[in-house]
């Protein structure tokens, strides 16, 4: 069981998800603090504490949504994973994104979860509880992140 509070990248560029994502994340325990990057090339700024995230702390869980400008969340996930100090770092996929391809391709790329975004507010919420307690009661974090 996880003792400790958990920091979270939210890689999103639609507004509206974040805001719900962070309302609903906010009557959690188990996410403390969570950072918002717009893209994909801002999110492999972040994990590589480049530029203005020069002093940024390693998250321990990035949510990233497939579909995003300047790189996509597979091309970050790639970046992600092919990095060794990096590669370590769970990943979940939080996507509209149906399709099985992407799923498939998800998990082939080292992604440890595929979520797929709810519109119902109350059904995202459930969902976001399933994931805490998932988190909470039956995986495992790497201490530190990456």
């Amino acid at each position: 069981m996880l003792n400790r509070s958990v920091e979270l990248l939210l890689v999103d560029d639609n507004e509206d998800d974040v805001l719900i994502i962070q309302e609903v994340f906010s009557e959690m325990k188990l996410v403390t603090l969570i950072h918002v990057v717009r893209d994909g090339e801002e999110a492999l700024a972040y994990l590589q504490r480049q530029g203005k995230y020069q002093d940024a702390r390693m998250p321990d869980i990035v949510l990233l949504d497939i579909n995003m400008p300047k790189k996509n969340g597979f091309e970050v996930l790639d970046e992600i994973k092919n990095n060794p100090a990096l590669q370590s770092l769970p990943v979940i996929m939080l996507t509209t994104s149906h399709r099985e391809e992407d799923v498939v391709r998800s998990y082939t790329k080292g992604a440890c979860s595929y979520i797929h975004k709810v519109v119902d507010l109350d059904r995202f919420i459930e969902l976001v509880k399933q994931l805490e307690h998932y988190w909470t009661s039956v995986s495992r974090i790497p201490i530190g992140g990456a």
